[in-house]
């Protein structure tokens, strides 16, 4: 069965990670990087570069699970992270608020190659 509560701990891992990354690559970034030990039924927390895709890995009864979650629209906003530790604790509400507290990301129009060449005349 599946779980995730408030009674277990939590780390979030400062870094970006690529999401290609499975089990075995992010059990490394725990035991190398984060200077944890993923069998310690601690819950590790990753996302990507652009802060829209987070993966969760947990050892459960069984076995390794992760949690995957990709935002349609939108980007994860995270606490206030010192990028120089190995990880960040963090609890379960913090968590509810980096998944549920989805900010809407902020677009850049391009200017159209015809519309550039106009405004530098």
């Amino acid at each position: 069965m599946f779980h995730l509560h408030g009674n277990l701990k939590y780390f979030l891992y400062p870094g970006a990670v690529d999401m290609r990354k499975s089990f075995y690559t992010l059990s490394g970034i725990v035991t190398s990087l984060m200077k944890r030990d993923v069998q310690s039924g601690e819950v590790f927390i990753f996302v990507n570069k652009r802060l829209t895709t987070m993966k969760i890995l947990h050892l459960e009864h069984g076995g390794l699970v992760i949690y995957h979650k990709r935002l349609d629209s939108g980007v994860f906003k995270l606490p206030s992270l010192d990028r120089s530790l190995p990880s960040v604790a963090i609890d379960w509400h913090d968590l509810m608020m980096i998944v549920k507290n989805v900010q809407p990301r902020k677009r850049r129009l391009k200017l159209r190659q015809k519309e550039a060449l106009f405004q530098n005349n």
